[in-house]
């Protein structure tokens, strides 16, 4: 992903604006209502690209899943990661249900027409436990495991669930975090795992003709769920085959573990990881925890010549809302953090619905209880998602602070688009004014962006007051930069608490 790629995360399940009123936590999809995709409509779209400068949007939630019609799913509305039928929608999207295909092939369309891309989910290592008979339908389930089969047994023996059900399994599969017949309350219960083995078998090509399908359809992008649980000869074979019929695709890692950025970045073929377990728990524990700002040094220092590949972000489905109580605790409170994610580097960043004007994800939404989280278990739609779709249609319907963390955003996302942000380079300036008076090395962070000659001072105040801050440019820096008259300088910037300010002249 050259450049500056926005990509911007939304369950249109939760755009749910139909004037529900209050909703029931826990409440059933006629009682609470769900988002269709026709609300995700050009304005909405024309928003999304010309406020927010979003180039990708990722449409989670899309393809069919296990829902409440089954009582062993994850709330009222059921995982988006429990896919019932890979070669369909969910029909709760649809304004007619039978029409449902042709109406998310709009979607594509409009998205395609406001000039951005579509990212859909693509799961490779779990189904619903009530998947179509594509998957399983063959396979031989009076044996734990051979190649052939596309999951795993337990035979002679019954799934206990850790749930009250009426839903009956013999012999049992294997969940997708479990080798188990009897999965925890805190396992993927809802899931199947599926058998690839470290060397082609027919679950390798299936999965394979699932990517087909979407490319089909117009899809540009994955985000590919967990794939370190996937072995990688599958995953890169998964990859490579794609794109030799569309070599356009993109495809996007739920990675966690840090050694294996340079196999999935380099050899896999994934145009961007996840930096989960680096730059974002490391501004977590700075926001959260007190933890100093030396470890976003070291961070971009690990990562080297792999920095391009990772994806940042401060939200997503997963994790918490940046502005809820567990996080930061409001969204002007949050912004010396989205100083560092987005313009640290020319990486690609990624926005949650809602983020921009500071959703905290303090709902109690019935199975994903007060948790700093937005629900993707049940039929539900944040207060400020409504709020956002009524200044999006009418110019109204923000409040001051919404409106105001939608400035920040909208500002700062216009300025990632800039040339010394998309192609420039990097220079941290942590190193020479660590012992400097006026800069707190613990709470503030300040670094160059550079672009043929022209040079951005950035820095961030993670500490709690405002500060007058004096920040040490070295001659070698500027230099560095192609700089004319390169010296050393100091500059002393005024930013608030939790902010963060741009120089633009040096």
């Amino acid at each position: 992903m050259l450049g500056k790629a926005i990509i911007y995360q939304v369950l249109p399940r939760l755009w749910n604006t139909s004037g529900k009123g209050a909703l029931k936590a826990g409440g059933s999809l006629v009682e609470n209502g769900s988002g269709h995709f026709s609300s995700i409509d050009d304005k909405v779209l024309g928003y999304l690209h010309d406020t927010l400068h979003v180039s990708h949007v990722w449409y989670t939630g899309i393809i069919r899943h296990a829902s409440g019609k089954n009582d062993w799913v994850k709330g009222e509305a059921g995982s988006p990661y429990a896919i019932e039928d890979y070669f369909d929608v969910n029909p709760y999207l649809a304004d007619i249900e039978d029409a449902r295909m042709d109406e998310f092939k709009l979607l594509i369309k409009r998205t395609h027409d406001a000039g951005m891309k579509v990212v859909l989910d693509f799961i490779p290592n779990h189904l619903a436990r009530t998947c179509t008979s594509y998957f399983g339908g063959r396979d031989d389930a009076s044996v734990h495991w051979k190649p052939e089969n596309d999951f795993y047994y337990y035979p002679g023996q019954d799934l206990k669930l850790p749930i009250k059900t009426d839903y009956k399994e013999s012999p049992a599969k294997a969940s997708g975090n479990a080798f188990t017949p009897a999965p925890a309350e805190n396992d993927w219960y809802d899931t199947v795992r599926l058998n690839y083995c470290d060397f082609r078998t027919p679950t390798w090509d299936k999965m394979l003709e699932v990517l087909r399908f979407w490319c089909a359809m117009g899809v540009d992008a994955f985000r590919c769920d967990m794939v370190e649980l996937v072995p990688r000869e599958a995953i890169s074979f998964l990859i490579r085959e794609t794109k030799k019929q569309y070599p356009e695709t993109q495809f996007i890692a739920e990675v966690y573990d840090k050694a294996g950025y340079a196999y999935y970045a380099r050899e896999a073929g994934f145009d961007a990881l996840y930096d989960k377990c680096g730059l974002y728990d490391t501004l977590f524990s700075i926001v959260r925890s007190n933890a100093g700002t030396e470890g976003i040094t070291a961070n971009w220092q690990f990562l080297g010549d792999l920095q391009p590949y990772m994806l940042n972000f401060l939200e997503n489905h997963d994790e918490l809302r940046i502005a809820s109580d567990f996080f930061a605790g409001s969204a002007k409170d949050s912004f010396a953090a989205l100083y560092v994610s987005l313009l640290l580097n020319n990486s690609p960043f990624m926005v949650y619905f809602g983020q921009e004007t500071g959703e905290r994800g303090m709902d109690a939404e019935g199975f994903s209880g007060l948790n700093g989280r937005t629900t993707i278990f049940d039929w539900w739609c944040p207060k400020s998602v409504r709020d956002l779709d009524a200044f999006i249609h009418t110019g109204k319907g923000l409040d001051k602070t919404e409106s105001a963390t939608l400035k920040k955003y909208s500002e700062l996302l216009a300025y990632s688009q800039e040339d010394i942000i998309r192609l420039g380079g990097f220079y941290d300036l942590q190193y020479c004014n660590a012992g400097s008076e006026g800069y707190d090395a613990h709470r503030h962070y300040a670094f160059l962006r550079a672009y043929k000659g022209r040079v951005h001072l950035i820095v961030a105040n993670f500490s709690g007051t405002d500060a007058d801050i004096t920040v040490r440019i070295p001659a070698e820096a500027l230099r560095w930069a192609s700089a004319k008259n390169p010296r050393d300088i100091t500059v002393t910037v005024t930013v608030p608490a939790h902010d963060g300010k741009i120089i633009k002249r040096i």
